[in-house]
Parts: C-alpha cells; structure tokens; sequence
C-alpha cells in the first residue's frame, strides 16, 4: 500500500509542489541525485570513476509534450556526451535515456529519430547509451525502437523490468550474441494483470530471468541492491563459466556505495546509475517506493535537520 501510494504521489502536483518547496528536501535529494547541472553530472562521475566504478548518467525529464521539450533534451544529452568525451570519460560512463522525454507519447518516429542523434553523440564520445523502460504502457514501443536502433548502433541498450509478467519472454528475446540488457525489478504502477504486485513474486521472476540472461550470449547488467539477488548472480555466472567482463553489476547513486565498492574491488563490473537535472520529484518519489528503507531515510533525515 506504501509503495502505491508513493508512486500515485510521484506523478501528483499538489504533493510535488509540497515536497519541492519543503525547506530541507534539496538536502536529502542530493543522496539520489547527483545535481541539477551537467558540471555537477561531471564532479560525480570523475569521483566514481576514480574509485573503479563504471557509471550511467540519466539527463532528468519525462513525460514531454512537445517537440520543442525534446529537442532541449536531446541537446542536454549530446552536451553531456561531449563534456564526457572531453574529460576522457567515455570508456566509463555511458548515458542513460527515457524516450518519454524524447516524445514517444506523442511521436514515437521523433522519438527514434531524437534517440538516434544521441546515439551518434555517445559514439563520437567513444560510450554507448541505455534505453531505460517506463511505465508498462511504453514497453511496446521502447522493444521497436531498441531493435531499429540497433541496425546502426548494436551496442544500444535495453532495461526490462522483472515485475512484468512477461519479462522473462522479453528477456529470451533479447539474449543474443552482444545484446546489453539492464535487469531491473521496475518502479511504476501497473495492472495486476500486466504484472506482479507481490514483493516475492517480483524476485522470482527477477531469478527467472536472470537464469535466461546469464546463460544467454549477451551481456546482462544485473540491477539490484539485494544481498540475496547479488549472490544468485554470482553463482550463475560460475555456473556458466561467464568471466568477470561479460557482465556487470548496476546500483542507484547513494544507496549502498559501500557495497559497490566490495563488488568493484572484487574485480566486477560495478555500473552506478547517475541520475541529474531539475526534474528530480518523480525520480526521486519512485527511489522511495522501492525500498520502505529509502523513505524511512528520507523522514529521519527531515527530523534531523529540523
């Protein structure tokens, strides 16, 4: 019930205009999100990537309406590609990109083609990018513009959301020779028929497909901060002999760096997701509906600083 209700709250403006204005939730934000700017996308990656970590970086915005909104996206995404190939950060840092903000509600062929123009960008930066998946109504859509993408740009990447009923169909899709796919458990609402509401049977179904993807020919990135999860990867990945480099590890900027440095320093490819921008609410309200541990922070933290 928490959780739904966080998530309703995520796309509800009177809530956002309450958490926004509250005098000492920037502070807290800042755990989840790395800033508002590019300079402050740039400062967290530097430090990431000098601790051995790879990162992803998420240009914050969703659910555009219109062409002009895209194209400032777009163009926020090829500066950010272009300050990383300048740093020399672009064989550790990759982007991560919504297509809601590139107008797939209202335009899925401008989104593909805006999509397209980011891809080139992150090729001239010497990186790749990741479609991330949203609310289930855009899942359709997102598998046909992966799968054009990547007649130009193979290495384009694709998260599926293990608490979709049919996730472990998409994954067996996708598990072919060179395939990046990110495996996350999902963080929007859904029908009860579409996916599972259950907190155990969203993990067996992550298992299942992490099952599909390890044994398969592409390269899995395992998104979750669960212990246990954490250790089924690691036992799936030696009993199909896959060698620390054919896949990777993906956690959420602040939430539990101590155990991405222990995966990083045991050799693993440990990817920590970035997410910048002024659009931070309905990114940060769905941070707090995964884990009841993330809002309990969230509410000491307010305590303590009031």
């Amino acid at each position: 019930m928490l959780r739904q209700a966080l998530l309703v709250a995520s796309r509800s403006g009177g809530v956002r205009k309450l958490v926004e204005t509250a005098p000492l939730t920037r502070g807290v934000v800042h755990r989840f999100v790395a800033g508002e700017s590019v300079d402050d996308a740039l400062r967290a990656t530097e430090k990431l990537t000098g601790e051995g970590l790879l990162v992803t970086l998420d240009v914050l915005g969703e659910d555009t309406l219109d062409a002009g909104q895209a194209e400032a996206t777009v163009k926020a995404y090829v500066e950010l590609l272009d300050r990383l190939a300048g740093a020399g950060l672009g064989t550790r840092a990759e982007a991560s990109l919504k297509l809601t903000a590139l107008g797939q509600a209202f335009d899925e062929d401008l989104a593909l083609e805006n999509a397209r123009r980011i891809c080139t960008a992150a090729r001239q930066a010497s990186t790749t990018v990741t479609l991330d998946m949203e609310d289930h109504t855009t899942v359709d859509s997102t598998l046909r513009i992966v799968h054009e993408l990547r007649r130009d740009f193979p290495d384009t990447g694709v998260a599926i959301q293990a608490y979709l009923r049919r996730s472990e169909e998409y994954c067996a899709e996708l598990a072919y020779e060179e395939s990046r796919v990110r495996l996350c458990k999902g963080a929007y609402a859904a029908p009860e028929d579409v996916a599972f509401a259950d907190k155990d049977e969203v993990n067996k179904s992550y298992v299942r497909c992490m099952k599909v993807l390890m044994a398969g020919k592409g390269y899995p990135m395992l998104a979750t901060h669960d212990p246990r999860l954490i250790d089924i990867a690691g036992a799936l990945a030696v009993l199909n002999e896959r060698e620390p480099e054919s896949f990777e590890y993906q956690m959420l900027y602040g939430i539990r760096p101590q155990e991405q440095r222990r995966l990083a320093g045991q050799g693993a490819q440990m990817r920590v997701y970035v997410a910048y921008g002024q659009e931070w609410y309905g990114y940060f309200m769905r941070r707090l509906a995964e884990r009841p541990a993330n809002l309990g922070f969230f509410l000491r933290s307010l305590a303590s600083k009031s």
